[in-house]
């Protein structure tokens, strides 16, 4: 066992500027191998193997199958649509690089805690029980919703903004168990339900802060609730000897539950369309026993409206409730579906992502998903029939019915000669429409009915009339359900589970999720939709065609303009027809020259597009004229074609989405894609003839969901030089660094949906394309604007997922290209290094970690990949990247001890990046290369040193030593002299040798600059005792080491022993010693640790080494913990309730403001039995240690007839709990150990025939009367009357033994 103090003259603790250099890690270990490995805790000596590893997991899908369709990254030419499947494929999304520590109770980049989370005015309500809930008084106060660095949360209250005045109260949110809006209370008000049936009631000053508040707090309340889940499982495994740190854990650093990328989960509901009445009924066709239905047939398209933002936000969801009677008024009995769904006469049935299409055919349940609820979305369902003639016309035999069977007949017949000549056209019929949600929370308003159908109005039939309508006041109702089996996505992609042969499918209709950066997350599945709107043709003024009034539209999607092209079947049909049809037609407006359209037409776009993908609009003049006599006159064509018009789907090699206005031509010439520009169409061409001088009168506009797709303009121009370099185009300089640069104009939304794509090609860029100087320099710079962009919106989480699952370095196709890790250190160096861009560098310096995190992972996939990890460790890494760390190192410390004023955060953030990047480092390369690059960085760090890098300096040595192998690290082994030196004069001094912090480096380290914080300022002392504590409790909890007792004397955890011993003994040297000025909390955390270290050592084979050295620390805490000129700081054995409350409220006041809770009474008296069973565990450990020396040395206190400094310090340690007021349970044990303990002397001494003196025993008994005397007459009767008995029991035991042992 190495000894930590070795005998030195009297003098000052070393400075801790002085710089001990380590020993070379590496070679110790080399040398001495054959002890190790002979060691029977040889675990605590070395590193495992298996330390990193690369595990690969497979993808957690939603669906059935892959939503990428087959061979689709072969089918993809685009080096952006390629990345993007390869990202939703089985690829590197799907792999997570477990590189990181077995055992995960440390720091880790990922999980920079503490800081304000949230903070803005609340109102906050008088928590006064005699007042009732709705007179409850309100005061206004700012509050700070603050993360400790425990990973708790705690709600702050100030009277302002400045939190530099005392707190107004503070809620821990740790009681927290719900929070709930209350509006009756007050508008924006919500209710925190606590634990122990308290509320505290808040207000916002607007709804939408209230939202958010609400949100934030949920989420709190779930990590809350899922880490004590774990930390339950965690506590069974925990032995009960080493629960007196259960009140002051500390859990901070452990790294947070990383998820991989995932869809969101939206507010969803599910709508179940029943039937659709009107109050024209009849028999019709076969039907005639049967119930009466509608005459002739409707259709039913639902969609999702957003008053509120003026918006349409969800897509047609079409439904055909017609019974089969009446659809055989569209496609006659031939036509119908057979019994098993497939056509009659028909080839056989094909199959959609193994789904039959006669499943797919008559949907009726639809899943609709709302991102932003709120009262005002509404569910709008319009109502159309088959083309007939006027809408008023049409709708008033079912407003003005006076004879309902003779109308019905009237209405079916002609209905019927319709439907068998025009039955493919519709015209809109009627429209009606509900709210959905109750309030912002998304409470589904789940009472009402859809209000009474409207007549359309033919003059008012887009999206925009319908938001302007007053649809407020309608009456609403619609069946709501909220599960569905057997569902299918909007790409008619099955969902787990499913059964094949089910008939009740549900499918997702797609949510249009707001163009906001809070909705959007990355992309994780195939999806591929155009959604087509034609919207208005102005055709009044046109004199090519002469009758061109009931004009329809008919929308198609080709990748020709040849004359024998076809067009693609990709567009989503309509119920009862194909599932993929080759065009879609619009609703037709009777007699209108100006026709406006509703419709939507869904497109599955193919993964590969090029310049000859377009859209092309056919124009059609239907004839309704109708033979109702039966006369043999010829009837005009069906349709006749007025016009065509087409849109190319790509410009520049994007997408189009914007609304446009196109030309319309009367033919369609071969090539006429052409034509597409203006300047084209003023050309003469012989072969082209446009309508009304080809003005612009069609209006259309486009939607795009695609997840391989992007409209923004840099991203697609930088894949797309991308792409040209690597196909071997000659590169012209500079060119990749100006498309670099503009990717810093992206859009937001964009960079969040497609964020592993574009962060992988950025790194394929940093290594790959490095011929030029400044393309690393570039690169880095656009990493940290995407990094600096996601921490602005609050999404750096999606960075960690990135890093954990969808980074894995690829090795540079260049050759002599260096990796990732070393490219971007060096970068990092140039970055921080160049004075002009200041901007540039607080940015690096406040999201290191990411940059960090990004090079431990690239080392540790090197490592593993290359086969590097077998190497020795100082064959790992070249000289040359160790000198590009250290350095990286020295180009951080000016801007932490120099820079920590001017920029807190960034200094704070880099300064504990570091520490974790360091402590990864010991797991991957040289640890004695580390431990230099640590004593580098803490030699820069002075004693003279503001508050502010003091607490810096400790959070780097607390993250360091949180290392998860911290034991072997610091070499637990004899290296000096094999135990500590008897110590048999006050007056010698112990101290830090030079020799021990060097073979034993980070307690070494960590205890010199704790002996230098005990002199200064309390709140330096504060933090350098915290540490110390917080180490401990780590390994108190660790669970690898719960049966290797031995481990805390051979660990560099027992020095913390002697270092006690040193900060007693130097407390006694000077009068003016900051050790005399410890305060309360400072003397309980000391102690707590001193008494864990000896219940620990008192476990092992040698537990005294040096017993009195032990007896002089036992009796100077003592003295301070129990002397006769304090009072007790233990629970009060001899109070009654009320009693106690007031004494706790009392002594909970002089302790730290995290030991409370709230100002609850039932919290406080919680709090209070806290702190009473710590002092009952503090007692019981002293007792158990002396009992434990007794037995080890009852030889040693009977020598010189008892008369010796160890009898006398026994006595005196079990004088000192019967001096001050201890609880109930430990008095009890103080009881019978005190009374076995003088038995067993006297009878030692009895035996061996000595006398002992009368005054040797009058003492003790004198101060026992005393006491038990004095405690009895201040207390009355109470719950511990019956202890007082017990009490004068014991003390007539001693009486009798005295009076047995000494008759004369």
């Amino acid at each position: 066992m190495p000894c930590p103090l070795n005998q030195a003259s009297p003098g000052p603790i070393p400075s801790p500027t002085k710089v001990v250099e380590p020993l070379d890690y590496e070679n110790v270990i080399a040398q001495r191998k054959t002890q190790i490995y002979s060691d029977p805790l040889r675990d605590l000596l070395m590193f495992p193997m298996e330390d990193i590893s690369i595990s690969v997991i497979s993808r957690q899908r939603r669906t059935v199958q892959s939503t990428v369709p087959e061979d689709g990254e072969k089918r993809a030419q685009s080096l952006f649509v390629k990345e993007c499947i390869k990202t939703y494929n089985n690829g590197p999304a799907a792999v997570s690089l477990m590189v990181f520590p077995l055992f995960q109770d440390s720091s880790s980049l990922c999980s920079q805690k503490g800081g304000v989370i949230k903070q803005g005015w609340l109102h906050k309500a008088n928590v006064n029980s005699t007042i009732t809930v709705t007179m409850k008084v309100f005061k206004r106060r700012y509050f700070y919703l603050t993360q400790l660095p425990d990973g708790s949360y705690i709600l702050n209250s100030y009277k302002d903004e400045k939190n530099s005045k005392e707190s107004k109260g503070c809620i821990y949110l740790d009681a927290c168990i719900d929070v709930v809006q209350c509006p009756k209370m007050r508008r924006h008000a919500f209710e925190l339900k606590m634990l122990d049936k308290y509320s505290h009631y808040l207000a916002a000053e607007t709804e939408q802060e209230m939202e958010e508040w609400l949100i934030t707090l949920k989420k709190i309340i779930q990590i809350n609730t899922d880490s004590l889940v774990q930390e339950k499982k965690e506590t069974v495994e925990i032995s009960q000897g080493q629960n007196f740190f259960n009140n002051s854990l500390d859990f901070s650093g452990i790294e947070p539950d990383i998820k991989p990328f995932e869809e969101k989960c939206n507010k969803r509901f599910l709508v179940n369309c029943h039937d659709l009445m009107f109050n024209i009924l009849g028999q019709v066709g076969d039907n005639a026993k049967g119930p009466p239905t509608n005459v002739e047939p409707f259709f039913i398209n639902l969609a999702l409206f957003d008053v509120k933002n003026n918006c349409k936000i969800s897509a047609d969801f079409h439904v055909d409730l017609n019974p089969p009677s009446v659809r055989e008024m569209l496609w006659g009995p031939s036509s119908q579906p057979a019994t098993d769904g497939t056509p009659r006469g028909s080839s056989p049935e094909s199959f959609i992502h193994g789904i039959a299409e006669s499943q797919l055919r008559f949907i009726k349940q639809g899943i609709f998903s709302v991102t932003n609820p709120h009262p005002e979305i509404f569910l709008v369902a319009r109502i159309e029939k088959v083309l007939q003639g006027n809408i008023t016309h049409c709708a008033e035999p079912y407003i003005k019915n006076s004879d309902p069977a003779k109308t019905a007949q009237k209405v079916h017949r002609t209905a019927k000669q319709v439907c068998s000549r025009l039955g493919q056209y519709r015209m809109p019929f009627a429209w009606a429409a509900r709210p959905i949600f109750k309030d912002i929370q998304g409470s589904l308003d789940v009472d009402g009915r859809f209000s009474p159908l409207y007549k359309q109005d033919s003059s008012k039939l887009s999206n925009e009339d319908i938001l302007k309508l007053n649809v407020l006041t309608i009456v609403a109702s619609l069946p709501v359900f909220f599960s569905a089996i057997d569902c299918i996505t909007s790409s008619y992609v099955p969902l787990k589970p499913f059964e094949k042969n089910c008939q009740n499918i549900t499918v997702e209709v797609e949510e249009f999720v707001p163009e906001m950066t809070k909705y959007c997350y990355p992309f994780t599945i195939y999806k591929n939709h155009l959604y087509v709107y034609p919207l208005q043709l102005k055709y009044d003024s046109q004199k090519t065609f002469a009758k061109a009034r009931n004009i329809a539209v008919c929308v198609e999607f080709r990748d020709s303009d040849e004359s024998d092209a076809s067009a693609l079947k990709c567009i989503y049909g309509k119920p009862a027809g194909s599932v993929f049809t080759t065009n879609a037609y619009a609703v037709v407006s009777h007699h209108n020259q100006n026709p406006e359209f509703y419709d939507e037409i869904k497109i599955e776009l193919p993964i590969h597009l090029h310049q000859k993908h377009h859209l092309l609009f056919t124009f059609y003049h239907v004839s309704c004229e109708i033979n109702t006599k039966g006369t043999t006159k010829k009837q005009d064509t069906v349709e006749t074609p007025v016009g065509f018009a087409w849109v190319p789907l790509l410009k520049d090699g994007r997408i189009i989405t914007l609304e446009q206005q196109l030309p319309v031509s009367a033919n369609l010439p071969p090539g006429y894609m052409n034509l597409n520009d203006a300047e084209s169409r003023r050309q003469p061409n012989v072969d082209i003839k446009w309508v009304d001088g080809a003005k612009p009168l069609l209006k259309i506009k486009s939607h795009l969901e695609s997840t391989i797709y992007t409209q923004d303009l840099h991203v697609h121009k930088f894949f797309q030089h991308c792409q040209l370099i690597q196909s071997g185009s000659k590169e012209v300089p500079g060119e990749l660094i100006k498309y670099l640069k503009c990717l810093h104009a992206m859009e937001i939304q964009v960079m969040i949906q497609f964020l592993p794509v574009i962060l992988m090609q950025l790194f394929q860029v940093l290594t790959n394309m490095t011929h030029e100087d400044d393309v690393p320099f570039n690169c880095t710079m656009v990493l940290l604007h995407i990094v600096s962009k996601c921490h602005e919106e609050g999404l750096d989480n999606y960075l960690r997922s990135f890093i954990k699952y969808s980074f894995r370095p690829e090795k540079p196709s260049a050759p002599q290209a260096q990796l990732i890790h070393e490219t971007l250190a060096t970068t990092m160096i140039a970055i921080l290094k160049q004075s002009a861009d200041f901007l540039a560098i607080n940015k690096l310096l406040k999201y290191s970690w990411f940059f960090f995190e990004i090079i431990a992972k690239s080392m540790a996939t090197y490592l593993l990949e290359e086969n590097k990890i077998k190497l020795p460790r100082g064959q790992r890494f070249s000289e040359a990247y160790h000198h590009v760390l250290h350095s990286l190192l020295l180009a951080i410390i000016p801007h932490v001890t120099i820079r920590y004023a001017e920029i807190p955060d960034e200094s704070r953030n880099v300064n504990y990046s570091l520490a974790s990047f360091l402590k990864r480092c010991l797991t991957l390369m040289d640890r004695g290369f580390v431990f230099n690059l640590i004593n580098d960085y803490i030699s820069g760090f002075s004693p003279k040193d503001p508050k502010v890098l003091a607490e810096y300096k400790f959070e780097f040595l607390q993250t360091i030593c949180n290392h998860e192998h911290y034991i072997p690290l610091n070499l637990p082994m004899a290296f000096a002299k094999p135990k500590l030196q008897r110590v048999q004069d006050s007056n010698l001094e112990y101290s830090l040798s030079d020799e021990y912090c060097k073979h034993h480096f980070l307690v070494g380290l960590l205890l010199r600059e704790t002996s230098i914080a005990l002199q200064d300022n309390y709140e330096i002392r504060y933090t350098a005792i915290s540490v110390i504590k917080n180490l401990l409790i780590k390994h108190a909890f660790d669970t690898r080491y719960q049966h290797k007792v031995r481990m805390f004397v051979s660990s560099p955890v027992s020095h913390y022993l002697i270092f006690v011993l040193q900060t007693r003994q130097s407390s006694t040297r000077s009068s003016v010693s900051q050790y005399n000025r410890l305060d309360q909390y400072e003397i309980r955390s000391l102690l707590m640790c001193y008494l864990y270290i000896v219940k620990m050592i008192s476990e092992g084979d040698n537990p005294f080494p040096n017993f009195n050295i032990y007896f002089r620390v036992h009796d100077a805490w003592l003295s301070k913990h129990f002397g006769v000129d304090r009072k007790s700081q233990t629970m009060p054995a001899l109070r009654n309730r009320s009693g106690i409350m007031q004494a706790r409220l009392q002594h909970l006041s002089s302790l730290e403001s995290s030991f409370t809770l709230n100002h609850s009474k039932s919290n406080i008296f919680h709090q209070a039995l806290l702190e009473g069973n710590t002092a009952t565990e503090v007692s019981l450990t002293v007792l158990d240690t002396i009992s434990f020396f007794t037995q080890c040395f009852k030889s040693q206190l009977l020598n010189n007839d008892g008369h010796n400094p160890l009898m006398k310090k026994v006595f005196d340690i079990h004088l000192a709990f019967l001096k001050n007021g201890q609880s109930e349970v430990s008095l009890k044990h103080v009881r019978n150990k005190s009374l076995r303990l003088r038995v067993a002397l006297l009878l030692g001494k009895k035996d061996q025939g000595n006398r002992i003196s009368k005054p040797q025993l009058m003492k003790p008994l004198n101060l026992a009367f005393v006491n038990i005397n004095t405690e009895q007459q201040n207390t009355e009767r109470g719950p511990d009357h019956e202890f007082l008995k017990s009490a004068r029991a014991f003390n007539f035991i001693l009486l009798f033994l005295f009076f047995f042992f000494f008759p004369q």
